[in-house]
């Protein structure tokens, strides 16, 4: 039964991934992100970490999910014009996708020991997590929030109207 409930929200998850990147408006694309998201929750809660279910619908399909959505409405963007794109991404990202693709896939077929768990390993104390957390991956933990505050800055910047400067808004009253 496990296997198929995870096979029924990989799919789930695949799909809403899919029609994240076909979706023209900015709404739907978070609302789809919103269902990988879960998906994602139901699937470690299958596996057994319900401390890594509970934070994905906590952070992610919650906060993070209420802030994209409230960027996306700051910006008020609608539909985008349609372009062929840069013939230099298409020349030059093409291969380098596939480059990129084939180093990864290249790492992770050489490491030794990936896959090597099992569910019956004991139960996990939140202290032992967040050891591993805050000592073992701090590197990745940083680099996370980094990306993040770097994303809220930048839409931010976009946000902000063409022209117009912190001094205009106190002349005007705003």
């Amino acid at each position: 039964m496990h296997v198929i409930l995870f096979a029924l929200f990989a799919v789930f998850c695949l799909a809403g991934a899919i029609n994240l990147l076909v979706q023209t408006h900015p709404i739907n694309s978070a609302l789809s992100l919103i269902v990988v998201m879960t998906s994602l929750a139901v699937m470690y809660l299958l596996l057994g970490a319900e401390f890594l279910a509970a934070a994905q619908v906590i952070v992610y399909a919650g906060a993070v999910m209420v802030l994209f959505t409230f960027v996306i409405m700051l910006l008020n963007a609608g539909r985008e014009e349609r372009t062929r794109g840069s013939s230099v991404a298409r020349t030059i990202g093409l291969p380098a996708v596939v480059v990129i693709l084939a180093v990864l896939a290249t790492i992770i077929l050489h490491v030794q020991g990936l896959g090597n768990t099992s569910l019956g390993q004991g139960i996990t104390t939140t202290e032992e997590l967040s050891t591993v957390l805050f000592h073992e991956l701090l590197l990745p933990f940083e680099v996370t929030s980094v990306l993040i505050l770097i994303a809220i800055l930048g839409a931010v910047a976009l946000a902000r109207v063409e022209g117009s400067s912190p001094d205009d808004a106190e002349r005007t009253g705003q």
